[in-house]
């Protein structure tokens, strides 16, 4: 790996935009699509890309090898539900609230790790990080203006689909040895097969009339965040490694906040500020407890 320079770090500032600006173009995107559909397309058109790139690369597609079942499972797992629910609670919820209940996916991958993996035990610097990250989130769910009995459970979708990223992070680990390429390719072509069939029987998107906005955001969705986004950070791991790779857990929710407030002109309230200031604090401190020798809990 080596060191990062200039161009490594606007990578990263770019690959974290992109991750970011979905949240307010899943937002516009439900004005026309339903839920289901919305998942359907981001994987579809988000597995184009990296299939070209297995194809210029010879990289073999596993997708229908022995291992069918384990791509199939984190597909669903990890792909058709968390695009599902976050689209759904997107409807109710402002999408810059979704970024930050999204990046609480490092704090919940620390706890589920500490019971289904061997190396990665809680520590003293780990759980005082996971308290502090997720009372931003409990700071967040107080604020009655942005979340209320009426959306409530849309916000709570929004946290279940990001515990669903890091349930299907664990089990990619059961294929870790096979190339990023080829297990991202396999997963995606698979959540397509699974999503597609339930959004033609639920929602019927052949009877919608979708506004020009929607259909933009739609075909950004697959293109970008899922898409070019994935050849990114590929390129990310290859020269810089997983641990620089990382740092846009601290950089989606701020950009996700910004272009919530550019595009869709929501609410920025003081809690939601606080709560996205104790999310980034309880990440690096979960993070920087890698680099620390501490007594384990």
């Amino acid at each position: 790996m080596r060191n990062p320079k200039p161009l490594d770090y606007l990578l990263l500032g770019t690959l974290s935009l992109i991750w970011a600006s979905a949240f307010f173009n899943i937002k516009i995107a439900t004005y026309s699509f339903g839920p289901i559909t919305i998942a359907f397309f981001r994987i579809f058109l988000g597995a184009i890309p990296v299939v070209i790139l297995c194809l210029i690369k010879r990289i073999k597609i596993e997708a229908f090898s022995k291992d069918w079942l384990w791509f199939a499972s984190i597909g669903f797992i990890n792909l058709v539900i968390p695009f599902f629910l976050i689209a759904y609670g997107v409807q109710k919820v402002q999408s810059n609230l979704a970024a930050i209940l999204m990046a609480t996916t490092p704090l919940s991958a620390t706890i589920l790790a500490h019971f289904f993996t061997e190396n990665e035990k809680f520590s003293w610097f780990k759980s005082i990080g996971i308290l502090i990250g997720f009372s931003g989130i409990v700071f967040l769910f107080s604020d009655k203006v942005l979340i209320n009995e009426e959306n409530i459970l849309y916000a709570l979708a929004i946290l279940l689909g990001s515990t669903c990223y890091v349930i299907g992070g664990i089990l990619t680990l059961k294929i870790s040895k096979k190339k990023n390429e080829n297990v991202t390719a396999s997963i995606l072509i698979w959540g397509s097969i699974i999503v597609f069939p339930i959004s033609m029987f639920f929602e019927q998107p052949w009877n919608l009339s979708p506004s020009l906005d929607s259909m933009i955001a739609l075909l950004y969705l697959g293109v970008f965040p899922t898409g070019v986004a994935w050849l990114l950070r590929f390129h990310i791991l290859k020269n810089n490694g997983v641990v620089f790779q990382s740092q846009v857990a601290f950089l989606i929710p701020i950009f996700g906040v910004i272009l919530g407030y550019i595009f869709l002109n929501e609410l920025i309230t003081s809690k939601v500020i606080v709560s996205l200031l104790l999310v980034i604090l309880g990440i690096y401190l979960v993070k920087t407890s890698n680099k620390i020798k501490v007594t384990s809990v």
